[in-house]
C-alpha cells in the first residue's frame, strides 16, 4: 500500500520529527533511483528487441526473443529482489505479448491453439501481476468464442457472432475471478480486472444480441429475449451493486443501461426532433442520479 506524506507540513506540525523526516526521504531517494533504473532498462529491452525483429523480421525471431523475455522475467521474479520488480514485469508482460502473437499467427486461427494462449495469457498475468495480460487473456478468450473487430474509413465494427454461448462462458469467467477475488488477496487486483473485462464483452454480446438475435444448431433466440434478459439483469445487477456498495458495478450498469435504452429508443422510434430531444433530457436525468450516487459516501471538505 502506497501512502504519500508531506513531510514539511508534518514536520511543521510537530507530527514528525526531522530526523524521522529526513530518514523517510531518503527512503523515497531510494525507491526513485531503483525505479528510474528499471525504467531505463525497460526501454532498452524494448529498442533491443525491435531491433533484433527488424534485422531478422522472422515470426521465429518473435518467439525467441518473447521467450526469452519471458524466462528472463520469470528468473527476475522467482528471485524476489524488489529492487527488479518493474524491470520483471516489463520482460514478462513484453515476452508474453510476443510469444502470444507469434504462435497466433503460426496458428492461423485454430481454436485449440487459441485457449492455449488464453491460458498462457492467464499465467503470465499472474506471473508479473499485471492487470493488462489479465484483460488481454479474457479478450482472447472472447476472440475464442467467436468476438472479433473491425475498422474501415473513419468506421469502428465490433461482431460476436455466437452471443449465447459468449455470454455463458464469460459469465462463468466473471463470477469465478470475482470468487478468486475475495479468497486470494494476493490476487484481487488482477481478478477484478478479468472479472471486469469480461463484464465488458458480456454487455457486448448482449448488444449484438437484442439487434440480431443468435440461432445455432441447437436453437434459435430473438433479439426481443435478448433485449428483456438483457434490461433485468442489468437492473438485477445494478441493485446488488448498490447494496454491496461496489461503485464500478454500478456505473457500469448504467453505461449499458443507457446504450441498451437509447438502442431501442431509436431502434423503435426513429431519429426525430422529438425523440432525440425526450431522449437528451432522459439522459441528463440519468447523469444527475449517477453522480449523485457517486457523491454518496465521499467526505465533504470543512474549511480550515
Amino acid at each position: 500500500m502506497r501512502i504519500s506524506l508531506d513531510l514539511t507540513d508534518l514536520v511543521a506540525k510537530g507530527k514528525l520529527t526531522q530526523a524521522e523526516a529526513d530518514r523517510l526521504r531518503a527512503l523515497a531517494g531510494e525507491d526513485a533511483g531503483a525505479l528510474g533504473v528499471n525504467i531505463l532498462l525497460g526501454f532498452g529491452t524494448v529498442a533491443v528487441a525491435l531491433a533484433a525483429g527488424v534485422l531478422v523480421p522472422s515470426v521465429w525471431t518473435v518467439l525467441v526473443i518473447g521467450g526469452l523475455l519471458f524466462a528472463l522475467g520469470v528468473a527476475l521474479r522467482l528471485a524476489a529482489d524488489t529492487r527488479w520488480s518493474l524491470f520483471a514485469q516489463i520482460c514478462t508482460t513484453l515476452g508474453t505479448l510476443a510469444v502470444v502473437s507469434g504462435v497466433v499467427t503460426l496458428s492461423s486461427g485454430d481454436v485449440g491453439i487459441g485457449l492455449v494462449t488464453v491460458i498462457l495469457l492467464a499465467g503470465a498475468a499472474v506471473l508479473a501481476q499485471s492487470g493488462l495480460l489479465a484483460a488481454l487473456a479474457v479478450l482472447d478468450l472472447a476472440a475464442v468464442l467467436g468476438a472479433s473487430s473491425a475498422y474501415w474509413h473513419a468506421s469502428y465494427g465490433i461482431s460476436i457472432m455466437q452471443p449465447t454461448l459468449a455470454i455463458g462462458v464469460l459469465a462463468v469467467v466473471a463470477l469465478g475471478l470475482l470468487a478468486l477475488s475475495l479468497r486470494f488477496r494476493t490476487y484481487e487486483r488482477i481478478a477484478i480486472i478479468g472479472a471486469r473485462t469480461a463484464t465488458i464483452m458480456i454487455n457486448v454480446a448482449f448488444l449484438v444480441g437484442s439487434l440480431f438475435g443468435d440461432k445455432t444448431p441447437y436453437f434459435e433466440l430473438s433479439d426481443t429475449v435478448f433485449s428483456v434478459v438483457w434490461a433485468a439483469l442489468l437492473i438485477g445487477v445494478g441493485l446488488w451493486g448498490v447494496r454491496a456498495g461496489r461503485r464500478w458495478v454500478v456505473n457500469a450498469a448504467a453505461v449499458f443501461g443507457g446504450i441498451h435504452f437509447y438502442t431501442q429508443w431509436f431502434e423503435h422510434l426513429g431519429a426525430s426532433p422529438v425523440s432525440v430531444l425526450v431522449a437528451g433530457v432522459l439522459l441528463i436525468g440519468f447523469g444527475f442520479a449517477l453522480r449523485a450516487f457517486n457523491q454518496r459516501g465521499k467526505p465533504v471538505p470543512t474549511s480550515a
